[in-house]
């Protein structure tokens, strides 16, 4: 029923209608109340901001997405002052409904063939030398999208020096294609996030499957023993602290040597609301044992993101 309908619908009542549902299922399942931000969920805005305007025209002028302001991040502001941003291929609109994120959900639009070239043309214009590269989920093409994440980085490496992460999704029912097409030009860091514990995933990423997840991460490793693999998950939805030290082996034993811990946030009142604030102590606290498990890098706190100061993450590598 919902399917016939959505054709009729623009995104945006499609979106009202998928926020109702996601209400619905959240008053049942969570503690709807909304939380008092603690003293630590401060943003801090730069003070010369004078670089944010150049980043957005470069981003507008060369027709390109970014989960930075899709996904309404909260280091957007410090990010596109230093000129970075993660870009989101494929579009703009993804094929799922995961409720805590705040990224357009409908019918996605067509695959545009030039957007591997504009991403080389925004890597000139914004002189970066690390870049990260994410997409939305579209489960409605063939491949996942695989390919046009392979065409982004051949054209990339074709014109630039530059060192290249992606932050991928699943490849629902492609893992082993996925692997095969990717390793052809692999990047420099793979990395592809579980988001929280098994326990929850029905409700926080519906679609997704833990063990496949895990098993696009190990499968990546084994293929390419030489590039680090990365991984991050958002605390603050429910999850126990046992159940995210284990989550930490899992992604370990599957070959992970990068880990990011942040604090969920909620987007809008129609998400997943917050059931939790972690401290700042209890992140460092996570980050000892993240190393102590083995590790080689684990950056964790309120306001971590996975491609957040990806480069320096990298560096410290």
């Amino acid at each position: 029923m919902y399917k016939k309908k959505s054709k009729m619908l623009s995104n945006l009542n499609i979106k009202k209608l998928y926020n109702k549902e996601i209400s619905i299922k959240v008053l049942s399942n969570f503690n709807n109340n909304i939380l008092k931000k603690p003293s630590w969920i401060k943003i801090k805005f730069p003070y010369d901001t004078s670089k944010i305007g150049y980043t957005k025209n470069t981003l507008k002028k060369n027709k390109l997405n970014t989960v930075c302001e899709q996904a309404l991040c909260p280091n957007l502001s410090e990010c596109f002052n230093k000129g970075t941003a993660t870009f989101m291929i494929l579009g703009s609109i993804c094929t799922r409904r995961c409720p805590f994120c705040a990224v357009n959900y409908g019918k996605p639009s067509l695959v545009d063939l030039d957007e591997p070239q504009k991403l080389v043309q925004a890597t000139m214009d914004l002189n970066i030398n690390y870049i990260v590269i994410t997409s939305v989920v579209r489960d409605d093409l063939k491949d996942r999208g695989v390919k046009h994440f392979l065409k982004c980085i051949q054209a990339i490496r074709k014109k630039k020096t530059i060192i290249i992460e992606i932050l991928v999704p699943d490849f629902k029912g492609m893992i082993d294609y996925a692997i095969k097409t990717i390793s052809i030009s692999p990047p420099d860091v793979f990395n592809h996030n579980l988001e929280n514990v098994p326990r929850l995933y029905k409700l926080v990423r519906p679609g997704a499957n833990y063990k496949q997840s895990l098993q696009l991460l190990e499968l990546f490793k084994i293929t390419n023993p030489n590039v680090p693999t990365k991984s991050g998950l958002m605390l603050g939805l429910g999850e126990k602290q046992m159940e995210v030290i284990q989550v930490m082996r899992d992604l370990f034993n599957s070959g992970v040597s990068i880990l990011t811990l942040g604090q969920y946030l909620q987007p809008s009142p129609s998400h997943l609301p917050v059931q939790r604030y972690i401290s700042p102590l209890e992140f460092y606290q996570l980050e000892k044992e993240a190393l102590s498990i083995g590790f080689k890098k684990a950056f964790c706190g309120p306001f971590v993101r996975s491609s957040y100061h990806a480069e320096f993450q990298y560096n410290k590598l």
